[in-house]
């Protein structure tokens, strides 16, 4: 198994969060400023994360069974959601996996630009749950670039995750933005956090922030498990244990 030896391993244990078992253990990743901003308010997007921390990043995405992120990500930053190192794409496909994981996103809206690089980069399946009355639009928008899955009236996560879990997925990696990040957390359906802090401020109140207001599992009487620190060049990484079903020598741990 590949580690990381430069983790300094604290007391991971915390009180435990209600959940349904028939999910993928599901960890969190992003990355903020001293002061708790995702983005600025700007119309360029803020690079946040150096080249360590991003290739740690490429480590939990070469590892996973599917990468999600909001529509609202998609349309924001563009990302393209595939596994970077070579090496790394080596072993999934020694291992009868596609270059890079499952990519899944969720959208209230179905406003979806098929030349966005979701759906154009990588070969991998795509997934797109939605609302019941965006199916059609979502499907119009789309094509053949993705499977659409309705999700009833709603898009409700613990939905989301039971069928990713019965198509196969057993570690889902949620790269943003903030309000899927708010959605997991607040609903106690993460179990792992990790957090990169970068060593500046933005000061924009008008900019994205970590999380949105809301009633949290975790407060200030109910303190997460912080299960270790760890130095990326000029980023710090925090990793939180945030369920019961935390895995503190798992796959949030692991890396070249």
């Amino acid at each position: 198994m590949l580690r990381f030896p430069t983790w300094e391993v604290a007391d991971a244990r915390s009180p435990s969060v209600p959940e349904a078992t028939r999910r993928p253990y599901t960890l969190l990743s992003c990355c903020m400023s001293l002061d708790g901003y995702l983005d600025d308010s700007s119309p360029r997007r803020l690079v946040l994360s150096g080249e360590a921390d991003l290739d740690r990043v490429d480590g939990l995405r070469a590892a996973a069974d599917a990468i999600l992120v909001g529509a609202g990500t998609i349309r924001a930053d563009n990302p393209r959601l595939v596994v970077r190192s070579p090496s790394r794409i080596a072993r999934r496909l020694a291992d009868g996996r596609t270059a890079s994981p499952l990519k899944v996103t969720l959208t209230a809206l179905a406003k979806l630009d098929p030349g966005a690089a979701f759906f154009t980069a990588g070969d991998a399946d795509k997934l797109v749950y939605c609302a019941a009355h965006t199916v059609g639009e979502a499907r119009d928008a789309i094509g053949e670039l993705a499977t659409v899955v309705e999700c009833g009236p709603r898009v409700r996560l613990e939905e989301v995750l039971a069928d990713l879990h019965d198509r196969g997925v057993r570690r889902l990696l949620v790269e943003g933005g903030g309000t899927v990040l708010s959605q997991f957390l607040s609903a106690g359906l993460a179990d792992e956090l990790q957090l990169a802090v970068a060593p500046f401020f933005v000061g924009d109140s008008a900019a994205r922030r970590l999380v949105d207001d809301g009633a949290y599992p975790w407060h200030s009487g109910r303190r997460a498990g912080l299960a270790g620190t760890r130095v990326l060049g000029d980023v710090v990484l925090l990793r939180y244990a945030v369920s019961d079903r935390f895995e503190a020598d798992g796959w949030g741990s692991t890396d070249d």
